[in-house]
């Protein structure tokens, strides 16, 4: 890349997807350039990423490389908005369709992608077509194809070059894993050595691909426009180290919570996006369900909510919208935005250039087990009891320096080869603690690191099995009789280890041969235990069971007891604690110029209100947040390096009553909280 670098992002922005067909008539006809930016600018609105190229594969201005709507009204729409906007000092980056182009697919078979499972966006289950023809689904090009890099790249050139520094960036959407075995990646497999029928070689494939396409790209874009944002998204930041964003200037967290990602996701990715040291935006939308929605209107406590838990986790801010084919700006959604967006312009000298403050971090599973999808639920599960404890945290993968964090979490299925081990062992050598979990640890022949125990004898023999816990010595919340495990754990021997819970087994197996009541057999008293469940040993915490995934699956809150007070007695002195409820969220940022600490507490409970929300594949939950109440009063407590000189509420500028505690602690009181608060710890 050159020296010259792009413009910070902004803060409130808005996506507007056009995805319109060819089988609609007046595209654009009612768009009015002096409506549509006062409508954005009066929502707060400071950045609207319009549309080159859809979907259906149509471009919205003079294009000399791709292909004009048919039935445009306005020949160059595009360009009426980016001037519109550049009027009222709106920035316009522009977003090109990559993989889905229907008109390319119907111009070009040989460019299409053959998906191993003839899986394709939005085919209809009973459709057994090739390429699922007879579908309303978006056809998936191949990015193995000389002529299809190209023509994304002339392109972008085009755009780049006729509209000059009024575009500041490009946004390439569908980079995805096909699973393609058309003949020219099943030729490019064979000769790399893969193989076409392994799953998991089809997707190194695609993800090479999809690699030598950025780099194509983003060479050039960078050589001829150095100043030039550049993005592709694929729907999720995976967690596969910074090499894997060497060819984007910045990031965008794509997580509609309604649409599929849930309220969970978002923190997951911007908590691992925050340590990338890349500027970096969460996108929402406006959506009651999922992109490309019309008429789905979102309810503006659900964007204060969720615009602030963006801002409270350092990430920009972007809220997704679909224009009407006819141009005509909706003026009821951006009055559903304007709420959130009016707080966050109140909030952004709190916001810009904040890090998070993180003592825990969480070693990404999903870096040494990826499989092209979203989140790994033992990441979603650590990350979730994480957030509902309140606990700030980072997540890394397996190439992030482990320096400055007091606790690290191995959830579940971390797999500690030699090199990785020398690098714990030195992180607890320096003082740092460890909680590993599940299979987390484990090898052919024992451990990995020194953790008090003895050789393990394989899976627990009993599905399920049952966990006994010492609550005085683990966590008071947890009962002194047996409670299930819902997966299967690991038979330890424990060493020098502190056991602080033990697991016994059920009297048998259900099966046809034996069984006892509805869902399994209880536990059996009269047993021996089966081995340690928990245990503690020179700062180095282990549970039995994979119990982040449980967690993420099942839900049970005693599985996020035992981890709450194991990272008790690992780190005793928290930095963050607050007596928000479980659905609460606190975070913790330090801004370095200002000298000044800004703490956020939210509260806004989602609740699943659709029960069953068609997919391709069958139907899914709906999360969603309608009206918040007010609680309080709420208390919370930073560990900080010295004495504030003024606490105070970062959008009324109001004192907050404050007390230094006995132990060095800062300790504030809100007498009421309303979705989202930010208290500035001025001083310290």
């Amino acid at each position: 890349m050159s020296d010259i670098k792009p413009k910070p992002l902004r803060y409130r922005q808005i996506h507007l997807d056009f995805h319109t067909s060819e089988h609609i008539p007046g595209i654009g006809s009612a768009f009015d350039a002096e409506d549509f930016a006062n409508t954005l600018k009066a929502a707060h609105v400071d950045s609207v990423t319009i549309f080159a190229k859809c979907h259906h594969g149509w471009s919205y201005y003079p294009t000399n490389v791709g292909k004009p709507h048919p039935h445009l009204a306005k020949p160059d729409l595009m360009g009426a908005m980016i001037e519109a906007c550049a009027a009222v000092d709106i920035e316009t980056p522009v977003y090109i369709s990559v993989q889905w182009d229907e008109n390319s697919v119907r111009e070009h078979p040989e460019w299409r992608a053959m998906s191993a499972t003839n899986r394709f966006q939005h085919a209809l289950p009973g459709d057994p077509s090739s390429l699922k023809q007879l579908s309303p689904a978006w056809h998936t090009l191949c990015l193995n194809h000389q002529g299809v890099k190209d023509y994304i790249l002339d392109q972008a050139r085009e755009v780049a070059s006729r509209y000059g520094s009024k575009v500041p960036g490009l946004f390439f959407d569908i980079v995805l894993t096909p699973d393609c075995v058309c003949s020219a990646c099943t030729q490019r497999m064979l000769a790399e050595g893969l193989d076409p029928e392994n799953p998991a070689d089809r997707l190194k494939n695609d993800e090479a691909v999809n690699e030598e396409f950025r780099r194509y790209v983003s060479d050039a874009l960078f050589a001829e426009y150095p100043a030039l944002r550049v993005f592709y998204n694929c729907g999720h930041i995976h967690k596969q180290g910074r090499q894997r964003f060497r060819t984007y200037t910045h990031l965008e967290l794509e997580s509609l919570p309604t649409g599929g990602w849930g309220y969970d996701h978002f923190p997951s990715s911007a908590r691992y996006a925050a340590t990338l040291g890349m500027d970096f935006l969460g996108q929402t939308g406006k959506f009651h369900t999922s992109w490309g929605e019309f008429g789905g209107f979102k309810h503006p406590e659900a964007l204060i909510y969720e615009v602030g838990q963006m801002a409270a986790l350092g990430a920009k801010c972007l809220v997704g919208d679909q224009l009407h084919p006819n141009g005509a700006i909706n003026h009821d959604t951006y009055a559903t935005i304007a709420p959130a967006y009016e707080r966050l312009e109140r909030l952004e000298p709190y916001l810009k250039g904040a890090k998070q403050v993180s003592e825990i971090a969480i070693l990404a599973a999903e870096f040494f087990h990826p499989v092209g999808a979203r989140n790994n639920p033992s990441d979603d599960g650590a990350a979730q009891m994480l957030q509902e404890l309140k606990l700030p945290f980072d997540v890394l993968d397996g190439t992030a320096p482990f320096d400055g964090y007091r606790l690290l979490i191995l959830p579940d299925a971390i797999t500690v080869d030699a090199a990785l081990a020398k690098r714990l062992e030195a992180f607890v050598a320096g003082g740092g603690k460890l909680l590993l979990s599940g299979t987390s640890g484990l090898t052919e022949t024992g451990f990995a690191l020194d953790m008090g125990l003895e050789k393990s004898s394989g899976p627990v023999a009993f599905n399920p099995s049952y966990l006994v816990a010492d609550p005085a010595a683990l966590d008071a919340s947890l009962p002194k009789a047996p409670f299930v495990m819902y997966a299967t754990g690991q038979t330890i021997k424990p060493g020098a280890a502190t056991v602080l819970a033990s697991i016994v087994p059920s009297y048998f197996n259900r099966s046809y041969k034996h069984y006892c009541s509805h869902q399994h057999t209880p536990d059996d008293p009269a047993a021996d235990t089966l081995g340690a469940g928990v245990t503690e040993h020179k700062g180095i915490g282990y549970i039995a069971f994979p119990i982040f995934s449980m967690y993420h699956d099942y839900g049970q809150p005693l599985y996020k007891y035992v981890v709450r007070g194991l990272i008790r007695r690992l780190i005793p002195d928290p930095v963050l604690a607050t007596d928000l409820p479980s659905a609460g969220r606190a975070t913790l940022a330090r801004q370095e110029t200002e000298k000044r600490h800004v703490l956020h507490l939210l509260y806004g409970a989602p609740q699943v209100r659709g029960k069953a929300v068609p997919t391709d594949t069958g139907t899914r939950v709906l999360e969603m947040i309608e009206d918040i109440p007010a609680i309080g009063p709420v208390t919370a407590s930073v560990k900080l390096a010295g004495t504030p000189s003024r606490v105070y509420d970062a959008l009324s500028g109001e004192d907050v009553a404050w007390k230094a505690e006995e132990d060095g602690r800062i300790a504030v009181t809100l007498p009421r909280l309303h979705i989202h608060s930010a208290v500035v710890i001025e001083g310290v």
